[in-house]
């Protein structure tokens, strides 16, 4: 090169094509399994892939959030959301994740993943997950998400309404409420 540095050519399998190839997959899918009602658990059998460890020879931290990125797909499509949303010109927004890790998971273990939305409020959704091999709990948490339109929020009876359903009623799961507590702690104050 003119001014003699090497440029680093990345095969066409890169970390970001994995991650577009396992949307699409996901997408196809989603589309021929059969439908789930809000509030059904989604579960999924993987495997640790050789571009989701890190370092310390296990599967990265930020890739579990990738892959609970993925399950949400999948969950939107087979619930009808994703259709909706669509329709309606509606985008889905995350506003927060939490989770705890227990377990490493090691290159080539299989593993499995379950999903789903536990409780909701006037805007947002909280939706579970975890992370388990063998029988143990590798890693679970939560993620919280909601609806936005072109006024801004869309409350969960009109989304959950257009798809001719009601919001999960009941009180937030505790673990949720203090998640919550911590949140408006955290983003009110500054260091």
């Amino acid at each position: 090169m003119p001014d003699g540095h090497a440029r680093l050519q990345l095969p066409w399998y890169s970390a970001r094509m994995n991650l577009y190839l396992r949307l699409i997959l996901t997408l196809l899918r989603a589309w021929r399994l059969p439908r789930l009602q809000v509030g059904d658990t989604l579960e999924r059998s993987l495997r640790v892939l050789p571009n989701d460890i890190d370092i310390n020879g296990h599967m990265n931290n930020g890739r579990y959030l990738t892959i609970i990125d993925l399950m949400l797909v999948e969950y939107f499509v087979r619930v009808g959301f994703a259709g909706t949303i669509i329709k309606k010109g509606w985008r889905p927004m995350s506003g927060g994740s939490i989770i705890s890790y227990r377990r490493g998971l090691d290159p080539f273990q299989q593993y499995t993943v379950r999903y789903r939305i536990d409780a909701c409020d006037a805007n947002w959704n909280y939706m579970r997950y975890e992370f388990l091999s063998g029988g143990k709990l590798c890693a679970a948490g939560y993620m919280k998400g909601a609806v936005v339109g072109k006024e801004g929020f869309v409350p969960n009876a009109t989304s959950y309404g257009a798809m001719g359903q009601a919001p999960l009623a009941g009180e937030l799961p505790q673990a949720v409420q203090h998640w919550l507590t911590a949140e408006k702690e955290l983003m009110v104050s500054p260091w």
